[in-house]
């Protein structure tokens, strides 16, 4: 159920030395809700959540977690977090099983490990050295041991990075589940089709600055458009006048009509394909996704860290 914050930040500034990396940043993440931080290399999204783990101490503003100071009440929190570190955290000959056990003695409270194995697709390489599983593998196995103290807060790093489509399945359905359990979820990632898939609510930072926040599907301009790949170089003034709606080309034989995706606008569409002897390859229809969203919103100059 969402409505109790269980994330807080409020005009949170973070500097090394005279770089500012996180500049006023303020957002808030409920219970039983799952919110992406999301951002370019070197924007400050890792700063952020390195701080609300406790990991890093603020210059200026205020983070609490669960109603906590991450740092002045690090011993009682940390029992109540899932942190999903970028490198597993694991002895490189120490197995999946092994690790989660290990892991789920240092809580009060623990999940069925044999059961997350199961619901995370590890149980063929449960018994395998960590060093030896794929990329994808050891993300999985991260997750699990995030979660297996069966925290009330989860902090996700890329958790379908490298993950191969099946296992991506596992990896929604579980982060899924925690919000139905009530767990705040916060993760970042780059993968933005997973995020508009999962997250309940986006924060876009850059530059230190959140820049857009809100749920995935209403930051953007809310425009409605038809996107579809064709062959290269497609005589796009004709296509516009026949559809009354500009068309731009992008790269790789992508297109993108900016008009509501009504079936007698996609029937048109493909009427002038079918008379110009043209092949339609892919078709979506829609709002402006995320990655169209975050690619207008970030910029790539002047970002150090």
């Amino acid at each position: 159920m969402t409505g109790a914050a269980a994330v807080e930040v409020e005009d949170l500034r973070v500097a090394y030395g005279d770089r500012v990396a996180v500049d006023g940043v303020s957002f808030t993440a409920e219970a039983g809700q799952i919110v992406a931080i999301l951002g370019p290399n070197g924007a400050g999204k890792t700063t952020t959540v390195e701080t609300l783990e406790g990991y890093r101490r603020p210059g200026s503003g205020q983070v609490r977690v669960l109603g906590l100071d991450p740092i002045a009440d690090h011993g009682a929190l940390i029992p109540r977090l899932g942190v999903m570190l970028q490198q597993g955290g694991v002895y490189p000959m120490m197995t999946p099983e092994r690790a989660l056990r290990l892991f789920a003695s240092y809580y009060d409270s623990q999940r069925d490990t044999t059961e997350l194995i199961s619901l995370l697709g590890l149980g063929d390489v449960a018994r395998t050295p960590f060093k030896r599983l794929s990329g994808g593998e050891q993300q999985r196995v991260a997750l699990a041991l995030a979660i297996v103290g069966k925290p009330e807060v989860a902090f996700l790093d890329e958790p379908t990075s490298g993950v191969d489509p099946a296992g991506r399945l596992a990896v929604r359905g579980v982060v899924s589940a925690l919000r139905d359990d009530g767990v705040c979820v916060v993760l970042t990632s780059h993968e933005l089709d997973e995020v508009e898939r999962m997250a309940d609510r986006v924060v876009i930072i850059d530059h230190g600055r959140v820049v857009a926040a809100g749920p995935p599907g209403e930051i953007g301009s809310g425009a409605e458009e038809i996107r579809f790949s064709a062959v290269a170089g497609l005589e796009t003034t004709s296509l516009a006048k026949a559809m009354g709606a500009v068309v731009s080309e992008g790269p790789d034989g992508e297109y993108r009509v900016a008009t509501a995706p009504a079936p007698v606008a996609v029937a048109m569409l493909t009427a002038w394909l079918a008379a110009h002897d043209l092949t339609l390859g892919s078709l979506q229809a829609g709002r402006e996704r995320l990655e169209d969203v975050f690619l207008r919103l970030v910029s790539d100059t002047d970002r150090e860290a």
